[in-house]
């Protein structure tokens, strides 16, 4: 998980706790939760787009090549 260990991360909780307060720290981690899932779902739509407009031109060469 990105060479990070335990002790890394316990110290990331404690930074986290300390700046946002226990209050706050499960909106945040919610959050940010939220912000990495949708990152992932554009990044994966992207790549859909990308393959259908390859697609795309590939049934164009197709097409061309069976005219000729």
């Amino acid at each position: 998980m990105f060479g990070i260990g335990v002790p890394e991360l316990i110290l990331i909780l404690i930074i986290g706790l300390v700046v946002f307060g226990p209050g706050k720290l499960p909106g945040v981690g919610k959050a940010l939760g939220q912000s990495i899932k949708e990152f992932k779902q554009a990044n994966s739509d992207d790549n859909k787009t990308v393959d259908v407009t390859e697609q795309k031109k590939l049934d164009a060469s197709k097409i061309d090549a069976d005219k000729k």
